[in-house]
């Protein structure tokens, strides 16, 4: 039953959090180690008490009993150990609904970064822009292929779309107009690293209420020391005024402030505080995912540290709410009670059968991590039929935690959904074997997330 319930002491809290039902509860240390007992299946009640007696804890026998019939009672009532059920057969059906797209727009940026996964822009193809009319195609498919599902998304993307700036105008027309066509709504999101964040252009994104993801590493050393310009000089000085500017212009709302953080700067939350001090109310900071043999890769070596890290984030966190310098942090905001439906539990973001990625020339991968990856090109949006590989749809749609081994038992099986499948193909060559560095950074801030929300919740 030790899957089914995970516990841990984080600062000075003792949480139980049940995996399948979200249930958290905040223990006394007589409670926890009952529970600690009692989750082995080894032991009778009278072992459970004796046991505890013998670890020192000087409660009556009686309040001993106390406590572990709560917790029995808590296992009768599926408040803890609640019953994990196992689907039978395709999480999805036959049916493939793409709902969301990142959309290409260009294959080249205004930047050299040095963990740039897409190979400064062109994802190791040549430097490129969409057309409009190979974009009207891609907006064509997605609505082809929502079928009945009203609500869609398109992440205009790149390298840096901006550079591409008068075909993402034209196709955020054509898209309203094709959505009232056809009855959906589509929301729009930029990804954007500022460098072209002109005062017509902010004005343009901020009137048609695109949601941003805007991008900045931090500390200027510590930005500046991934995030060149073309010929190798500092971003920040630029980038950090045109973000301002920006969010100001949109009431400090409908964006995030995206960074990425490495082996060289594992006290990331200071980065996160920079960022916060800047005036940039919501952030997120992502692990590098690289090589191993890199400078700058994380390794398992680097996990204990990155979870002090969490840790100090969490304090600075809960330190900050209600105050001038509150912030939300993205991979601390866990919803126990409304979370994502059974499907998106199961196998994460939809990347390859819910989502995918156009490329300038029309091609269709999983994601836009997989762009440039022969073996997983879907098709072509030009095409009639669009996705030409429904062996490949088919693997992503099988591609859920009860595929994959490690997740199997794993305590953060529902939160996670088995983590992301570009990294386990870039480290493993599988999309069913996670990435193990990643998984233990995960479980640090889902922690911290999760000793977060007690502290929310015993305040009410």
């Amino acid at each position: 039953m030790k899957h089914l319930v995970h516990q841990f002491r984080y600062k000075d809290k003792f949480l139980a959090f049940d995996v399948c039902s979200n249930t958290l509860l905040e223990l006394d240390l007589l409670s926890y180690r009952a529970l600690e007992l009692y989750s082995q299946q080894q032991f009778s009640i009278d072992e459970i008490v004796l046991t505890l007696k013998d670890q020192g804890f000087t409660e009556g026998i009686s309040e001993i009993r106390e406590t572990i019939d709560d917790i029995v009672k808590l296992h009768k009532d599926k408040i803890l150990f609640s019953d994990e059920a196992i689907p039978e057969g395709s999480l999805f059906g036959d049916d493939t609904i793409i709902k969301a797209m990142c959309l290409h727009v260009a294959h080249d940026c205004n930047l050299r970064c040095n963990y740039c996964f897409a190979s400064s822009g062109h994802f190791g193809g040549t430097r490129t822009m969409l057309d409009l009319e190979t974009g009207m195609a891609a907006i064509d498919f997605l609505i082809k292929s929502s079928k009945g599902r009203k609500h869609l998304e398109i992440d205009f993307f790149g390298g840096e779309p901006l550079m591409n700036f008068d075909i993402v105008k034209q196709l955020v027309e054509y898209s309203k107009k094709q959505a009232m066509l056809y009855g959906k709504v589509i929301k729009l999101t930029l990804t954007t690293n500022g460098l072209l964040l002109t005062d017509g252009i902010r004005e343009y994104l901020n009137n048609e209420q695109i949601s941003l993801v805007l991008s900045l590493d931090g500390r200027k050393e510590i930005n500046d020391s991934m995030r060149h310009t073309l010929d190798g000089k500092s971003s920040y000085d630029v980038i950090v005024p045109n973000l301002q500017k920006t969010v100001d212009g949109r009431d400090h709302d409908n964006y995030y402030l995206r960074g990425t953080y490495t082996s060289e700067n594992l006290d990331f939350a200071e980065d996160v505080k920079h960022m916060r001090d800047l005036g940039f109310q919501y952030v997120s900071v992502e692990p590098v995912v690289a090589p191993e043999n890199l400078s700058y890769a994380l390794t398992e070596e680097h996990v204990e540290r990155i979870k002090k890290e969490y840790e100090l984030l969490a304090e600075e966190y809960i330190s900050s709410q209600g105050t001038a310098k509150e912030f939300s942090f993205f991979h601390f905001q866990v919803d126990l009670d409304k979370g994502p439906c059974v499907a998106k539990r199961l196998s994460g973001c939809g990347a390859g059968h819910h989502y995918v990625a156009v490329t300038p020339e029309g091609d269709i991968y999983p994601c836009h991590q997989f762009v440039g990856m022969s073996e997983f090109l879907m098709g072509n949006v030009k095409q009639e039929e669009g996705i030409q590989s429904p062996e490949l749809v088919a693997e992503f749609k099988n591609t859920n935690i009860y595929a994959k081994e490690l997740c199997k038992t794993c305590w953060a099986r529902f939160m996670c959904a088995g983590g992301c499948h570009a990294n386990a193909y870039a480290f493993n060559k599988d999309l069913t074997k996670p990435y193990v560095a990643a998984c233990e950074i995960t479980k640090a801030r889902l922690e911290a997330a999760l000793y977060i929300k007690a502290i929310e919740l015993s305040k009410g």
